[in-house]
C-alpha cells in the first residue's frame, strides 16, 4: 500500500513518521531539534527538517506527505522569497505591549469593548503570542524590515512552500503559490474564524500594507506537489493536527500535560470569548477548535518530586496512597504565573496545611490535583462558551501517570481515554496525507486505555480547589 509522512515542527524539534497510508502502520520515523531561543532564523527548520527526513530513510517512496508545526510564528519573506528577518515564534513576549494596544485602539479606551470587537472579528483576543502582535511590533521597532516584507506566512506554511521547491530566490510569482489551512489561520489575529476569511485592513493597520497572505486550503486539497511528486497536504497547527493525531471528534475534549496544559474541543460551532480564556481557534476538519491553556502542569509534578525526594514514579506511588482531596491540602499551581485565568505576577500557594493533613502523600497527591483542577476551570470555560463534553482524551507526558489518570477521571467526571504514547502531531499530519491521496479520512485504528469517572467524579475536590484559586468562577 502507499505509504505517507507526517511531520511535526514544534518549537524544540522536527519529527517524520512514515506510516501506511490504508492502516497507519508507523514504518519507519526521524527526529532533529531544533535552536533553543524564541527568534529562530526559518532555516534552522529546514535543516533539521532535512536531517530528519534522512533519518527516516527518505521520502522518495512517500505519495503524500502533511506538515503540522509550531502555530503563530512571523515568517516574513521580501519579493525574492528570502526571508527578511529571523521568526519571532509564539513564545517571544517583546510583543506584549502591542497586544494590549491593538485592545485598547479598537476599544478607543475601553479595553472590554476592544476585547469583544476582537473576539467577535477573529475568534480570539490578542495576546503576545499571536501573529498580529509581532507585526505591530516588527513596523514600530523595524520599520525598513516592515517596508520590505511582500508576504507573511507561518512555519508550517513556509515548509510547506520549501517542499514543494521554493525558497530564496524563486521570485515574486512563487509567493502567490504560498498555502496555508484554517487552523493555523486562526492563530494569526488577522484571519476571521467564523467566516474562514482574512481580515486585510487589520494589516493595514498595523503594518501600513497588505502583503501576499497563503491562500487558504480546504481540509483534503493538495497544495502542490514535492518535486519527486509526493503530494502535499494543506498541513495544521500544533494542536489541530494533535486533534487529527487522536482522531478527536465533536464532543471529545483534549487535555494535554506538558511543561504547559492545554485543553482544547472539536466544536461544530465557533467561540468568541471577551474574556481572553478561551481562544477561538478552528480545527483541521472544517470544524472548531476553542483551546484554554494554562502556564503550569509537569514542571510542577518535577518541583514536587524534588522536593519529596523521589521520582516520578515515586510522586505518583504517594498520590495513590492518599485520599481524594489529599486531606484537605490544597496546592494552587501558579509557580509560574497563570494564563489561565490570566494571573501572570500570581505565584503558587499550599492551602490547608494542619498537622494532620501536612504528609508526603497529601503533599503529591495535593500537586496532581492542583494541576488537573487548573485545567478543569479550563474545560469549564469551554463549556461556558457552549463546548459540549463527552470524554476527556488525555496526552503528553504527565499523562503516563496511573495518579493522574485516575485524579483526571475523578475531577472531570467523564470517561478518560489516554491514547498509546506517540507523536500525536506527525501522526495528525500523516493522517492528513492519507485523506489528501484518497479522499477521504482513514480509518485507522487507535489503542489506548480507558477509564470511567468514580462514582460520578469528585466535585468536592474542584470545590475545595476553586476556593482558592482565584479562578474567573469565583473572581
Amino acid at each position: 500500500m502507499p505509504l505517507v509522512a507526517g511531520i511535526d515542527s514544534s518549537t524544540q524539534s522536527c519529527k517524520v513518521v512514515i506510516r501506511d497510508a490504508a492502516t497507519g502502520e508507523l514504518v519507519r520515523q526521524g527526529r532533529a531539534a531544533h535552536p533553543d531561543g524564541s527568534e529562530i532564523h526559518p532555516d534552522h527548520w529546514w535543516t533539521a527538517l532535512q536531517e530528519a527526513i534522512a533519518q527516516a530513510g527518505g521520502l522518495d517512496d512517500v505519495a503524500a506527505v502533511s506538515v503540522g508545526g509550531q502555530q503563530h510564528g512571523m515568517v516574513c519573506l521580501d519579493a525574492s522569497g528570502a526571508v527578511v528577518r529571523p521568526a519571532l515564534l509564539w513564545n517571544d513576549t517583546r510583543s506584549a505591549g502591542d497586544a494590549e494596544q491593538l485592545i485598547a485602539d479598537a476599544g478607543e479606551g475601553d479595553a472590554r469593548a476592544g476585547a469583544d470587537f476582537w473576539a467577535q472579528a477573529t475568534g480570539t483576543v490578542p495576546v503576545a503570542s499571536l501573529t498580529i502582535t509581532k507585526l505591530r511590533w516588527l513596523a514600530r521597532n523595524e520599520p525598513d524590515n516592515a517596508r520590505r516584507v511582500a508576504a507573511v506566512c507561518l512555519p508550517h506554511d513556509w515548509l510547506s512552500w520549501r517542499l514543494a521547491g521554493h525558497g530564496p530566490g524563486s521570485g515574486p510569482s512563487s509567493l502567490q503559490l504560498l498555502r496555508t489551512d484554517r487552523s493555523d489561520a486562526s492563530g494569526t489575529g488577522y484571519f476571521s474564524t467564523a467566516s474562514g476569511t482574512y481580515l486585510p485592513e487589520v494589516l493595514e493597520q498595523v503594518l501600513g500594507h497588505v502583503p501576499i497572505l497563503p491562500a487558504v486550503a480546504g481540509s483534503l486539497e493538495a497544495t502542490g506537489r514535492m518535486p519527486a511528486g509526493a503530494l502535499i497536504g494543506p498541513g495544521a497547527g500544533d494542536n489541530a493536527a494533535a486533534a487529527l493525531g487522536v482522531d478527536a471528534r465533536p464532543g471529545d475534549v483534549v487535555v494535554s500535560l506538558g511543561t504547559s496544559g492545554t485543553v482544547f474541543a472539536v466544536s461544530e460551532t465557533p467561540s468568541a470569548d471577551a474574556t481572553g480564556l478561551v481562544a477561538g481557534f478552528a480545527d483541521a476538519t472544517g470544524n472548531f477548535l476553542p483551546l484554554a491553556c494554562t502556564l503550569n502542569a509537569t514542571r510542577i509534578f518535577d518541583s514536587t518530586a524534588a522536593l519529596l525526594g523521589v521520582t516520578l514514579a515515586g510522586l505518583t506511588e504517594l498520590a495513590l496512597a492518599a485520599p481524594a482531596g489529599s486531606g484537605g491540602l490544597t496546592l494552587v499551581p501558579y509557580f509560574e504565573g497563570e494564563r489561565t485565568p490570566n494571573l501572570p505576577d500570581a505565584t503558587g500557594s499550599l492551602h490547608g496545611a494542619t498537622l494532620a493533613s501536612y504528609t508526603r502523600d497529601n503533599l503529591a497527591r495535593a500537586a496532581i490535583e492542583g494541576v488537573v483542577c487548573s485545567l478543569a476551570d479550563g474545560l469549564a470555560a469551554l463549556q461556558a462558551q457552549g463546548v459540549r463534553a463527552g470524554r476527556i482524551i488525555l496526552v503528553g507526558g504527565g499523562a503516563q501517570s496511573a495518579a493522574v489518570q485516575q485524579i483526571a477521571a475523578s475531577v472531570f467526571g467523564l470517561p478518560v481515554v489516554v491514547p498509546e504514547p506517540g507523536e500525536y502531531v506527525a501522526d495528525g499530519a500523516a493522517r492528513q496525507a492519507a485523506a489528501v491521496l484518497t479522499g477521504q479520512w482513514p480509518q485507522w485504528g487507535s489503542g489506548g486505555t480507558e477509564i470511567n469517572a468514580a462514582d460520578g467524579g469528585a466535585p468536592e475536590v474542584l470545590d475545595q480547589y476553586r476556593r482558592y484559586a482565584g479562578t474567573y468562577l469565583t473572581s
